[in-house]
């Protein structure tokens, strides 16, 4: 059996979920309470030394960072969320990145809670929209305006953009100024791997 150690709430941790469903697969979830603290527990640092998740547990062997894991997946199950051609796979990249290498590390909790322990006038609320805010605006204008992030399937971006999504809603970043990025999230929200990865659907099951 496949096994994911992730948190409910973890953007990186439904990326993988996406692109678990997306090939197929069953799974096993084996939460790791970032709230209390288990990701710093030796075992967990075990499997993963940056005490980060997800960890999938497939194949025979231990991988971690989300995009490598959806990278090795689209890879070894053929779910084509890179284009063939170098440019347009780099564009998606592009895409890709800019949510899961720009938006999501400066939001990372450990990073926010840090953060706003040592100011008395920022809060976790004030915090997330400073940074996610602008980080979408900006991916609302790299897109094409489709109903994916690129062309006309699912692609890797998509699998980034939907749980940053919903960490936008969850703290209260107004997406009224960006009709791409709410279009593509509703087509998204239309397909079955995306909506069995929601963390309200993981949290219920």
């Amino acid at each position: 059996m496949i096994e994911l150690h992730d948190y409910w709430r973890s953007t990186a941790s439904y990326r993988v979920r996406i692109a678990l469903g997306l090939a197929k697969l069953e799974w096993e979830s084996l939460p790791v309470d970032l709230v209390a603290g288990a990701q710093t527990r030796v075992e967990h640092l075990a499997r993963n030394p940056q005490g980060l998740v997800p960890v999938l547990n497939i194949d025979g062997h231990l991988l971690t960072q989300s995009l490598a894991i959806v990278e090795y997946l689209n890879e070894t199950r053929g779910l084509g969320l890179l284009p063939g051609d170098a440019i347009d796979r780099a564009r998606v990249r592009a895409l890709s990145h800019a949510i899961a290498m720009e938006i999501h590390p400066i939001c990372n909790l450990r990073v926010a809670k840090f953060a706003t322990s040592q100011s008395e006038k920022i809060t976790m609320q004030i915090w997330m929209q400073t940074f996610i805010r602008p980080g979408l605006e900006a991916f609302e204008e790299m897109l094409d305006g489709g109903s994916y992030c690129f062309g006309d399937s699912v692609s890797l971006a998509d699998v980034c953009l939907l749980p940053q999504i919903f960490n936008a809603d969850r703290w209260g970043v107004d997406l009224t100024n960006m009709p791409k990025i709410r279009r593509v999230a509703s087509h998204l929200n239309q397909i079955d791997a995306f909506l069995q990865a929601h963390p309200d659907k993981t949290l219920k099951s």
